[in-house]
């Protein structure tokens, strides 16, 4: 089930309002559409909210601060990175730290990343040139 929840939606609306620092400096650079991608920024899918979104690649962009590492957040990431998964969203972590010390390249490893897929056509390819 991708709908989200009315409660995930309400959640997401208070999400976008208390962004960490390095989401709002990722949030900058990627609301900018790099490479012509488009990204929405704490999208409800499910139960969970994506830190950001990229629907042409099915992507969801996690950024993990040292929560993160403590308790038993490692786990409940994995739970969630597979119900994800198998609801055939990916999932880039990327370590609030690397946000803050090297933003470029995040921004280019991620737009990398959700670079769109091209499927090869059942056909042979297109003619070369000229006549049709």
């Amino acid at each position: 089930m991708l709908q989200p929840r009315r409660a995930t939606v309400k959640k997401a609306r208070n999400l976008r309002r208390s962004m960490t620092l390095p989401e709002v400096l990722l949030w900058r650079a990627l609301r900018t559409r790099p490479d012509g991608l488009k990204f929405r920024r704490q999208h409800p899918v499910g139960i969970y909210v994506l830190d950001f979104y990229c629907d042409s690649a099915r992507t969801g962009i996690e950024v993990d601060g040292m929560a993160h590492d403590l308790g038993d957040n490692p786990e409940r990431d994995r739970a969630r990175d597979a119900w994800l998964a198998a609801s055939g969203i990916s999932i880039i972590r990327i370590p609030a730290r690397d946000v803050l010390q090297s933003l470029d390249d995040v921004v280019r490893f991620v737009v990398n990343q959700c670079q769109p897929l091209h499927h090869p056509t059942d056909g042979p390819p297109p003619p070369q040139g000229g006549n049709l």
